[in-house]
């Protein structure tokens, strides 16, 4: 399940980047790129808070620890979007303080984070199929 998870957060994140890295060079508005962008970060906290507790309830401690500060960092970001924004990417506020480049690094950390946990869920995979 957790290969399938992140299967479905890889698209979304590269998307992300495409998008972001398209609002840098002005292709699309700011508008458009973040509504397109919100539309997706609910699905994205939802899917890695289930992974996380996934691993919880079947006590790999290091990999639900390796997945905790994630979870919880993308959770914190959800629920303290300010009153009257968009959403956790915002078009008014995009361009101001270098959030466009906090969004982008953000982004960039994350994919990074992913690819490492998928090639561990698959090594385990593989290895719990020849244990048995």
């Amino acid at each position: 399940f957790c290969i399938l998870s992140y299967c479905t957060i890889f698209p979304y994140l590269v998307f992300q980047i495409i998008t972001l890295s398209d609002l840098e060079c002005d292709y699309i508005n700011a508008r458009s790129c973040c509504s397109k962008l919100n539309k997706w970060v609910v699905p994205e906290v939802i899917g890695h808070a289930v992974v996380t507790v996934l691993m919880l309830i079947s006590l790999h401690w290091f990999i639900f620890l390796l997945n905790l500060p994630v979870a919880t960092w993308n959770i914190y970001r959800y629920i303290m979007v300010p009153s009257g924004n968009m959403g956790v990417f915002d078009p008014t506020e995009i361009h101001n303080r270098g959030q466009l480049k906090s969004h982008m690094k953000e982004a960039m950390i994350k994919l990074g984070f992913h690819l490492l946990c998928f090639f561990m869920y698959l090594y385990s995979m593989i290895l719990a199929l020849i244990n048995d």
